[in-house]
């Protein structure tokens, strides 16, 4: 008689080495192979570039090829921008490198206006402070004080700002501060070649040094007691504006560094500004401030 035997159930095998292995978890799964590109993208990432040691731009460039202060190092330049800048160019023609908008597309990321041209730059000497508060006191311009105001953009808007109305300069702090160059000189449209400014280590000891000097130092607050169109009547004391970052405001100690604080009155629904739209507003009361004094 045949031997019974036991018949495994259709798609099974009695073979323990071909039952269905478990999945493994995702931590088990081999890395993959890192191709340089940011997540989420398809782009690959621009190499590391020091923001301070480029400016790009045509209007940028332009005022850095001007400024006898500013060394420059190459001009990496496409015809056509070579051809709008003319004459700035010419000036410093053993410098030039020509280049293709992919070329600087590469270099500094392809979400960078920079217009056909890159200048590679040694960092301008920082002002002193003495020079600033002087320059303060002889013209009766304001300083404007930055407080931890990390945002390039809004800083290259203000030193636009204090180009367009005549401020003494800018003082800021080394550490919390963008680098001058780069994307703020692309904002500053210019202005950082003719605006000084000042970097120190401890702001609330700059604002001490500055009070010293005689300036009257006001903190644009938006729970100022007082408004600023008030507090910059014409008189011949020169003033230093302090601004905080967007959101956070001045901080603690540099309030209480301040002379006083003041906002820019509005009937608007919304009552605090932008960190560069309310520099700019002051600078302006400051310029008709001074304005008025000349005439009176």
């Amino acid at each position: 008689m045949e031997e019974d035997r036991q018949v495994a159930p259709p798609g099974a095998s009695s073979d323990k080495s071909d039952k269905p292995r478990p999945k493994r978890h995702a931590r088990h799964a081999p890395a993959r192979q890192r191709t340089g590109r940011p997540k989420g993208t398809g782009r690959r990432a621009p190499p590391e570039v020091d923001p301070a040691t480029v400016i790009f731009g045509l209007h940028a460039s332009a005022f850095a090829l001007d400024n006898p202060d500013r060394r420059i190092k190459a001009i990496h330049v496409t015809e056509n921008a070579e051809r709008r800048l003319g004459d700035a160019i010419e000036r410093h023609r053993r410098l030039v490198v020509r280049a293709s908008p992919r070329d600087l597309d590469k270099r500094l990321g392809p979400d960078t206006v920079h217009q056909g041209i890159v200048l590679d730059v040694e960092p301008l000497e920082p002002s002193s402070l003495a020079s600033l508060t002087a320059s303060a006191r002889e013209k009766a311009a304001p300083i404007i004080i930055l407080d931890q105001v990390t945002d390039p953009h809004n800083v290259g808007a203000v030193l636009r700002s204090a180009a367009v109305f005549g401020a003494a300069g800018i003082v800021m702090t080394h550490r919390h501060s963008p680098p001058l160059g780069g994307a703020l000189a692309k904002a500053a449209s210019g202005a950082l070649e003719l605006t000084p400014v000042c970097l120190v280590r401890n702001l609330a000891d700059a604002i001490a040094e500055i009070r010293a000097e005689g300036l009257v130092v006001i903190g644009l607050d938006v729970e100022g007691t007082d408004f600023l169109e008030d507090a910059l009547a014409p008189g011949p004391s020169p003033q230093a504006l302090a601004l905080g970052a967007e959101g956070k405001g001045l901080r603690a100690l540099t309030r209480q560094s301040c002379d006083r604080l003041c906002r820019i009155g509005g009937d608007g629904p919304i009552s605090s500004l932008n960190v560069s739209n309310a520099a700019a507003v002051a600078l302006h009361l400051a310029a008709m401030r001074r304005r008025r004094t000349k005439e009176s």
